[in-house]
Formats: C-alpha cells, structure tokens, sequence
C-alpha cells in the first residue's frame, strides 16, 4: 500500500511517499480503506522535531496521522459489530498511521457514520477534536454551569469545537482569542460569544475573570491568561502551537491565587482504556447531526502531503486540512 512517512526530523521536504505492507486488524480492531486522512498540527510539531526530547512522542520513521474516515476493509476477532463496507470515521489512531490508503484502529474508537447524515469529510475533520475537546472538560476540568470559558487559538482544529461543546456542558460565554483583527469574523462563525486579540487579552478583558482558559498556544500567552482565571478556575493546557519551551509558572501564583493548572493529553488518557471516549463520541454525535457544528475544511489529494505540511507551517490555515485519496 501507499503511505507518506516521516523520514527524519525537518521541513515538510522530508515526508515521503513510501509502499509498506498493509496492516491486518488484530483482535478488538479494524481495517479502514482510507479516503480522507485529516492533516493535524501534532503532526507538523512531530515533524519539526519540537516534541524529540519527550519519551512519549512518536519518532521517525513513521506515517503520521491521527483521523480517517472511509470503508471497513477487514474486521478482527472481537469487532463483530463491524462489517466490511461499513463507512466509519476514526476518534483517534493511538499508532498514528492515518496518512496511509490502509491504516488499522482499535473498534471501540471507531464510529459508524451509516444513517447520522454526517459526511467523511465533517467527521473526519471534527470527530477527533470535539471528543477531545467533551474529554477535557469533563475528565480534566469541569467549567460550573454558567462558567465562562476563554479559548486560545480559536481558529485552531482543535480550539474551534469548544464553543458548542463548552455550552453543551453548561457554560453561558465562551470567547476566543485570535493573533490577527482578520481572523476575528473567521472565529465569531464558529461560535464564539466574543473574539480579542491574543495580544491585547488584559486591555480588551478588563476585569473579566474566568472559570476555565484552554490554552493550546503556550508560551506567554499561557503566562498572562494567568491573571484571568477566576477564583478556583482552571488553566487547561492542551498543546504548544506556539512553538515555544514550556512557560515556566510561578506556584506561589498558583496556590495564592487559588487557581490551578492542568494538563491534557488525549493520546495518553486513552492509553488506559478507550471507554471514556465511546462514551464522549455519543455525546458529541447530536452536534453534527443537529448542524450546530460545521467546520470549514480544505482537501488537498493525498499525494500532497508536503504542501498540507508547508500551509501548516506558514499558518495560512483555518480550519482543517484533509488529504483525500481516489
């Protein structure tokens, strides 16, 4: 089969197309013929290099991708719920491995799209992000109903799902930030109450105080949103966009201020059993169904992997990308 690897650390030069043998389900798993493979930034920030020194982060070689949607090709002991043919759309591939025409993912985080209305390509965009997104604010934090929530990134893959998920959970304000006054009306249409600047948060928040801020950006944006939690709110850190070391957070800030800091990591949390996410997609699924999200998505065909990577670097996206296959 055909499949884009990760052959070393660097520039998008350094995916590349490769044949490898196609992967067989073991027990408790399927065999998907991929037609769209949703492009994430984890796998820029792996490529780059940026997560080599964690023991946790994948390393080179390897085909990246965390999200598909296509066709069961074959189906392992113990995932009889599954048929061949059956078009489905993963949560998560805890291997990687999406960027491939055949790629293998555990049943429990695979989910049926026969009869939800929900396209391939919706699913394979959203899917993934809106589980991760139910999972962080019920198993890492829980905004109080009538929290309020702030979102960095908002236009992030990621970022773009909390507003409804946030309010399915009981929040009544979610707003988002943004690097650029261009990208505000971008944000706004995926739902926020209201979109500032990243760079102007404390004069355009005033006193403005919140019960959770996810923070997929990092750096000193992570720093500064610290003085915009409210009493015994939550700082919920879910990546580093940015692109820079971790910040470095005063505890005495912490405690003094009684506020906390979490961390968020959806890959390692299902490591320990997927029954939470089939648990999340369930209650995320009426979202799609019911249209209230609706994500702006760009397809480029499979064998344009670089160019996905490049656009990722240059952060020319909104929304998500997703490679297709014939």
């Amino acid at each position: 089969m055909k499949a884009i690897s990760i052959t070393a650390y660097g520039e998008p030069g350094v995916l590349e197309q490769q044949e490898l043998p196609e992967p067989a389900p073991g027990p408790g798993a399927v065999s998907i013929t991929v037609s769209h493979s949703a492009v994430g930034l984890v796998d820029a920030i792996i490529r780059r290099g940026e997560l080599a020194e964690y023991d946790y982060a994948p390393k080179p070689p390897l085909v990246p991708g965390l999200e598909v949607a296509g066709t069961v090709r074959a189906v392992g002991p113990g995932a009889d719920r599954f048929a061949v043919g059956d078009e489905v759309a993963t949560l998560t591939l805890p291997g990687m491995g999406g960027y491939a025409e055949v790629t293998v993912a555990p049943a429990d985080l695979v989910v049926p799209l026969a009869g939800t209305g929900v396209s391939r390509e919706q699913a394979v965009a959203g899917f993934a992000n809106t589980v991760t997104a139910c999972l962080s604010l019920t198993e890492a934090v829980r905004p109080p109903s009538g929290g309020e929530v702030l979102v960095h990134g908002a236009l992030g893959g990621l970022s773009s799902v909390y507003p409804e998920v946030a309010r399915l959970l009981g929040a009544t304000e979610v707003v988002g930030t943004v690097r650029r006054a261009g990208q505000v009306d971008a944000a706004l249409a995926l739902g926020f109450d209201r979109v500032v600047l990243a760079s102007e948060i404390t004069e355009a928040l005033g006193d403005k105080r919140f019960a959770v801020i996810v923070d997929p950006v990092g750096g000193d944006l992570r720093l500064a949103s610290l003085g915009l939690l409210a009493p015994m709110g939550r700082l919920l850190a879910v990546g580093n966009a940015g692109g820079r070391p971790g910040a470095a957070i005063d505890s005495n800030a912490v405690w003094g201020g009684n506020i906390g800091v979490v961390g968020f990591n959806v890959g390692g949390f299902l490591a320990a059993g997927t029954t939470p996410a089939v648990a999340a997609a369930r209650a995320i699924l009426p979202l799609y169904t019911e249209g209230k999200i609706k994500l702006p998505v760009t397809t480029l065909p499979f064998a344009e992997a670089r160019e996905a990577h490049r656009r990722m670097d240059a952060r020319e996206v909104t929304g998500r990308l997703v490679l297709t296959t014939p």
